[in-house]
């Protein structure tokens, strides 16, 4: 299967530039670019795209308002958003997940590391480093204002075993580190990580570690001194 990628970014050299890079791979290809986020909008309706990469600076309405208007359409539920940015900020990060951004790169990020964050949240995964996963999704899921995505009361609907994975997917820690830990095949752990998006009505991944925040079955650690 060929995954379908949006290129948004108000750079026409940069659109090339991962353009070329992205047609070169057997497995993807583009099938649109857009220099503003309503562009990205308009023209991820018209195409469908399984991933959009997404910048955050562009003219008119920015790629985290274009993020939101994707994410909210139930006509593109199968549209994964990945942010990739100059700017890293925590702020910008946060705003991105709440939002419904899959993923969130630097665009100092390698080649190879660009083509497999594509091919991460086009198969459902947040891509987030462990580090990045602790320290910016609790910061922000902390915030009285924060809206909670599921009720707490819905984790009763998980099984002892989906409740860990669920835990360490949370910690930052992927599905090969998730099934070593655990001693599980990677398929199992895939195939619980799934209930547990379906139990909880998490979008994916990085939807169902904000709700593990947010219901209290995984707490911020405290910051260090």
């Amino acid at each position: 299967m060929t995954l379908r990628v949006l290129l948004a970014d108000d750079q026409a050299l940069l659109r090339g530039t991962f353009r070329m890079l992205i047609d070169s791979c057997d497995d993807m290809e583009v099938v649109g670019e857009a220099a503003t986020g309503r562009e990205a909008v308009d023209t991820a309706r018209a195409e469908r795209p399984d991933v959009v990469v997404m910048d955050i600076r562009m003219p008119g309405t920015d790629g985290l308002a274009a993020t939101a208007e994707i994410c909210a359409d139930p006509d593109l539920s199968g549209t994964r958003v990945l942010i990739l940015t100059m700017f890293e900020t925590e702020e910008y990060v946060a705003q991105a997940l709440r939002v419904g951004a899959s993923g969130f790169l630097g665009k100092y990020v390698t080649t190879d590391t660009l083509l497999a964050g594509i091919r991460t949240v086009a198969a459902g995964e947040a891509l987030l480093s462990p580090g990045a996963t602790q320290a910016l999704i609790t910061r922000f899921l902390t915030t009285p204002s924060t809206p909670p995505l599921a009720p707490a009361e819905r984790l009763a609907d998980l099984t002892p075993r989906e409740q860990e994975v669920t835990v360490l997917a949370a910690q930052g820690r992927s599905n090969d580190e998730i099934a070593a830990h655990l001693v599980l095949s990677v398929l199992t752990v895939r195939t619980h990580v799934q209930r547990a998006m379906t139990k909880l009505g998490a979008r994916d991944r990085a939807q169902l570690v904000v709700i593990a925040y947010q219901s209290g079955l995984v707490r911020p650690e405290p910051p260090r001194g």
